[in-house]
């Protein structure tokens, strides 16, 4: 399993309109991206700014190079996300998952 791993930041007046986007529309159409399997959204307060950290969860590169094309490290914002956050990461990194530690 591939994670993506992205982090973008908004204002604390936005920050749970964001968090509804991506928990009921950006995150529920993205499970019809073959080789998606989910997602984990950190959210991190920082005073007057709202971190979130979104990893996103795939079955191959190749599964991402369909979803994001050639260049994989390149930022995918949503158009919606444009108006919630006040700035991102322009690029994107990439850990294969060495293994679970889980309960």
């Amino acid at each position: 399993m591939i994670e993506r791993i992205w982090r973008g930041w908004t204002t604390a007046d936005k920050a749970d309109a964001y968090q509804r986007f991506l928990q009921h529309e950006f995150l529920p159409a993205a499970h019809a991206i073959p080789g998606f399997l989910g997602a984990r959204v950190l959210r991190r307060d920082q005073g007057d700014e709202v971190e979130f950290v979104t990893l996103t969860h795939f079955d191959s590169l190749g599964a991402i190079r369909a979803f994001a094309g050639d260049d994989l490290e390149r930022a995918h914002i949503a158009p919606e996300a444009l108006d919630l956050l006040s700035r991102w990461d322009e690029r994107v990194t990439h850990c294969e998952l060495a293994f679970d530690d889980e309960n």
